[in-house]
């Protein structure tokens, strides 16, 4: 189902962030310490220059030069302390939100929601990171901008003044740059993600493209899309540079221009000569967070645009307490006006559907290429996105039920088949708790037994990225071990024999029968006619709509009426 998105809805992200409350506060108050001890080394220099100076006393310049040591070392634990918590706080973050993240991006793939999932992990680390990084400092800094820039007027208003002028100028910049990158800064990460993404999908495909000869032809479109990036990146760079040359003349300015205006001062004998140093210091300290800020812009930005980003997600797909399953499921299936869509197409795949595939029996799906079949399927078990009506699994609404609690009593066999990096035990268990027992029992059930202990390591040989290890037939009937795992209510095959010889089909349909007699309810679609002979009932779709719905023997007798939807030499062999 889409779960649509409203502009005016809070971020969850913010709730969370609240929870932190305490941590902030004492980033805060050792912030405070942190930054009044900074005014040490100012309050240092006149001391020395003012007093000792004059004074010529070595006790006085010890007595000072230790309490400063020891201000410092206090600044140095609030510092440290500081960083600390939020470090520990950006590793709580992360540990309250991963399940969640997780949880969502896996629905937003589900749901062809166009996102790459591991873009949402990306978010996470960069909000994590951030928040444990100096940019989150400046923040903590900034208020005390005005109370430095206030000891600087106090030791002369025209200091305080050009502490002024320096700091609006540095924030202008910030702004003004942001302003002068954001638009090319965003065509360069969307330039990258292009040229990455489609490498990364041809490379998927390898072997088809080097047998056929088509990597010139891609490596000419990869090469245009990887020039456009450049070319955006250079000139991001080239926008970049100049906005910290600019930067940098304000800073290198303010560091002599404050020297000068203190000196001109010194001249009328209007401040002492240690305020020389000690403004330019405070200058530099009041300045400090401002250009922390500016140097930090970019990643704040960047954690800004995560944290919209992860808050639509998260408000998009948010968790649902599903119903939990009391007793074992019995496999009953009832559709309700079924409609099924997809994106960038008007017509509806699946028309008002209604059927019932009743518990304990096995259905065959037959009809052509394009009518429907394996979105059926997919809407059968609440996998389709885009669906209108109603899907039923034991009289409840397939998206009601826990998907946790009630995936064990379901069995699927997908058209493609997709097996996952692991040993081959692995993959049939669902990569959970493995049961040797059960696990053993699946494939017996599905008849590949015999097969995989002809392997080099049995159940713990590995299966390569995506069962590369494996034959496409190999591939398939461990899938449908996977699917038989743990017994489940309701098995629900794609093509289960495409990919399979002649010992394999032979296999299936003893796996078939076996889990007919066992009371199992099974949905298969087949183009082959040898599933045929064990169905109960066989449904036929067409265009998305059913064209027939009934028993076996009913509907092979009507073959010709219905235009030889069935096999030719099935209905031959029934009828």
């Amino acid at each position: 189902m889409n779960h649509p998105v409203h502009a005016r809805t809070p971020n969850p992200i913010a709730g969370l962030l609240k929870v932190f409350r305490t941590e902030l506060l004492a980033v805060g108050a050792f912030s405070m310490v942190a930054n009044l001890l900074m005014l040490t080394p100012t309050l240092y220099m006149l001391q020395v220059f003012d007093r000792v100076m004059s004074s010529g006393n070595d006790l006085t310049l010890i007595a000072v030069s230790l309490v400063t040591l020891f201000f410092f070392a206090i600044m140095a634990v609030a510092e440290w302390a500081r960083s600390r918590v939020l470090v520990r706080a950006g590793v709580r973050f992360d540990a309250a939100l991963n399940t969640e993240v997780f949880r969502a991006s896996f629905e937003a793939s589900l749901n062809k929601a166009g996102r790459n999932p591991g873009e949402a992990f990306a978010d996470l680390t960069n909000l994590r990171q951030f928040l444990s990084t100096n940019g989150v400092f400046a923040f903590f800094d900034a208020p005390w901008v005005p109370i430095y820039i206030a000891v600087a007027w106090l030791m002369h208003p025209w200091l305080g003044l050009a502490s002024i002028f320096f700091a609006v100028m540095l924030v202008l910049v910030a702004w003004g740059g942001h302003l002068y990158t954001r638009a090319l800064h965003t065509s360069v990460l969307d330039a990258g993600m292009r040229s990455n993404g489609f490498v990364q999908s041809k490379l998927r495909n390898a072997e088809a493209i080097e047998a056929m000869g088509m990597l010139p032809s891609l490596f000419t479109r990869w090469r245009v899309m990887h020039l456009t990036h450049l070319e955006a990146m250079v000139s991001n760079q080239d926008k970049n540079q100049r906005v910290q040359a600019l930067t940098k003349f304000l800073q290198y300015s303010q560091q002599s221009l404050m020297i000068g205006i203190a000196a001109m001062l010194v001249i009328r004998g209007e401040i002492s000569m240690g305020a020389i140093i000690a403004s330019n210091m405070l200058m530099a300290r009041a300045l400090a967070p401002v250009q922390m800020l500016v140097g930090s812009w970019k990643g704040f930005m960047a954690a800004r645009l995560s944290y919209q980003r992860l808050g639509a997600l998260l408000t998009a797909y948010p968790a649902r307490a599903g119903r939990a399953l009391t007793a074992p499921l019995k496999g009953q299936i009832s559709l309700r006006g079924l409609i099924a869509r997809a994106e960038g197409r008007e017509t509806p795949i699946l028309q008002g559907l209604d059927a019932e595939l009743r518990a304990g029996e096995l259905l065959v799906v037959l009809g052509p290429s394009g009518s429907g079949k394996t979105t059926l399927a997919r809407c059968l078990l609440g996998i389709w996105p885009l669906t209108e009506g109603e899907v039923l699994l034991d009289g409840v609404p397939i998206e009601d039920w826990d998907r946790a609690a009630i995936g064990p009593s379901l069995g699927y066999l997908p058209q493609d088949i997709e097996l996952f990096d692991g040993s081959i035990g692995d993959n049939i268990a669902r990569f959970g708790t493995p049961e040797p027992s059960m696990i053993i029992a699946a494939a017996k059930a599905a008849n590949v037994h015999e097969m995989v202990l002809r392997f080099p390591q049995g159940y713990d040989t590995p299966m390569g990225l995506a069962g590369s290890q494996l034959s496409a037939g190999q591939r398939q009937r461990i899938a449908l071990a996977r699917a038989l795992y743990g017994e489940p209510s309701l098995i629900v095959l794609d093509e289960p024999n495409a990919n399979l010889d002649d010992a394999g089909e032979a296999a299936l349909m003893q796996a078939m029968k076996a889990l007919r007699g066992m009371g199992r309810t099974l949905m298969v679609i087949s183009h082959r006619g040898g599933l045929i002979t064990l169905a109960d009932r066989l449904l036929i779709l067409n265009r998305g709509r059913i064209q027939a719905l009934g028993p076996r023997e009913a509907l092979l007798a009507r073959n010709t009426a219905l235009g030889g939807a069935l096999p030719a030499h099935q209905s031959a062999t029934e009828s």
